[in-house]
């Protein structure tokens, strides 16, 4: 089962856009992979349909979507078409048909106390270098909530950038945490320094 900071293990797939070969899916890009349950079922048509909205959004944040169960890729594409029929959104993203559940396993998505033959909901964030950089596991009575997974690929991405981590429930606008100090004379600085909001030398914030 990978772990965060993990290298995403690479595979090829049979998915409703052709077969893909996971790494060169992924190459130079940031990666979000999803697991539902079943087609054809309540709870993951709407999560389903929730990342087909918001396709253009991580495609302008660099970042591809994938999905995957434990379904024919036939009964994948009359669950895409059948959702198109019925509410007009339609999931363009790849979504693998694994149905001898290799990568359900490669990915660590069976989880045998909620079932052993149907994935439970993962999602995987995979970095432009390949790595895992987090993971989100949910049930399969409890629907994802889109505004984490969005909130969560935006902290990634900043805290990547501008080189800081993020505090408790962080959002576009806030203030970040500055690494911590690490020596005697960056911890006077630290403590020296103006510019910061700080509660203490240890946990400082600032603008980005």
């Amino acid at each position: 089962m990978p772990r965060i900071g993990d290298p995403a293990p690479d595979f090829t797939a049979v998915t409703t856009t052709g077969t893909i070969h996971f790494s060169e899916f992924a190459m130079d890009n940031w990666v979000v992979m999803f697991s539902h349950p079943a087609d054809f079922t309540p709870v993951c048509t709407t999560e389903m349909s929730a990342f087909a909205l918001e396709e253009e959004w991580f495609r302008q944040r660099n970042t591809k979507l994938i999905g995957l169960s434990i379904d024919s890729v036939h009964s994948h594409l009359a669950w895409v078409n059948n959702v198109r029929e019925k509410t007009g959104v339609y999931m363009q993203f790849p979504i693998i048909a694994d149905l001898d559940m290799s990568v359900s396993k490669l990915y660590g998505m069976l989880h045998p106390g909620e079932s052993e033959t149907a994935a439970v909901r993962a999602v995987f964030f995979i970095d432009p270098e390949g790595k895992i950089r987090l993971m989100m596991y949910y049930p399969m009575n409890v629907g994802r909530n889109m505004d984490e997974v969005k909130r969560a690929l935006i902290a990634l991405q900043t805290s990547d950038e501008k080189k800081c981590a993020m505090p408790v429930d962080w959002r576009p606008g806030d203030k970040a945490i500055v690494p911590p100090p690490k020596t005697l004379e960056q911890m006077d600085a630290r403590i020296a320094n103006t510019e910061y909001e700080k509660v203490d030398f240890y946990l400082a914030k600032k603008s980005i």
